[in-house]
């Protein structure tokens, strides 16, 4: 059911990548240090989704970073654009085709917790998914995982350790935290924020989960990292989309220092 896609990718010399990124909002720029790149807009790739967001270019980008052979979506495909979550975590499945072990899924999220201030970097440790929705649902794909897949370690324990340690070496405070999935678009009421924060939520967004779940299912090492890019609804006059894409682009360096320390390590 892929192969339309991976033959196409193949015959483009998108060969054997190791580490799969995702980019969320205004992360994007990471792929462009990615070096003797082969770039795809999505659009040419058959049976590819479409990115639609501001923020996300909607590019495929292959090539070396950090002395690794590295996929990077460039823009990433949300349920709110109304895309069923098969369409959602389309590219994971590539990803696994491709023969990827990791994948370094990043987002922009808001801040349920009060310590976090916009413009930090947070560790995902594990996720709550408040949408009700689940990309496993339907017949399983038994080639790559199994019917019921454990969540215990979503989050790759090794590459939390790992980040932990590129933060103190790069002097870079990284916080760690649970990330929220609610299915957008609207950002979330205050009192939805208030739920989130007794729950165990330390911050809230509209993606990464669906991601997370099937690299999970396919037996992929996953690693999480949100950019706070703002505080949620209540804790702030107001929230919207352009500060989530300015607060992105003032973290660029810090991020890509990191993300670039990561995958020398992996």
């Amino acid at each position: 059911m892929y192969e339309k896609t991976i033959n196409f990718l193949k015959y483009k010399g998108m060969t054997q990548p190791e580490v799969a990124l995702i980019l969320g909002s205004g992360l994007g720029d990471l792929a462009d240090q990615i070096e003797s790149p082969i770039t795809i807009p999505y659009i040419d790739i058959p049976d590819f989704p479409v990115a639609t967001v501001a923020g996300h270019a909607g590019e495929l980008v292959y090539g070396d970073l950090a002395s690794k052979k590295v996929i990077a979506l460039k823009g990433r495909f949300h349920y709110y654009e109304g895309y069923d979550l098969k369409t959602v975590t389309y590219p994971v499945r590539i990803f696994k085709e491709l023969g990827v072990k990791t994948v370094v899924i990043t987002n922009a999220a808001g801040g349920v917790n009060e310590s976090f201030t916009p413009g930090d970097l947070m560790i995902i440790t594990d996720h709550i998914n408040l949408t009700g929705e689940n990309p496993l649902i339907g017949q399983n794909i038994d080639n790559h995982g199994p019917r019921f897949v454990d969540m215990t370690e979503t989050y790759s324990r090794r590459g939390q350790a790992l980040l932990k340690q590129i933060g103190a070496e790069l002097g870079i405070e990284l916080k760690e935290g649970v990330y929220t999935w609610f299915a957008g678009p609207t950002y979330e009421t205050p009192a939805e924020i208030k739920f989130t924060r007794t729950i165990g939520g330390d911050a809230v967004g509209m993606s990464t989960v669906p991601e997370a779940i099937v690299a999970k299912h396919c037996g992929l090492e996953v690693i999480g990292i949100s950019c706070i890019t703002n505080l949620a609804a209540g804790m702030q006059s107001s929230l919207n989309h352009d500060e989530v894409v300015e607060v992105s682009t003032i973290v660029k360096p810090k991020f890509k220092q990191v993300i670039e320390k990561l995958l020398i390590n992996i």
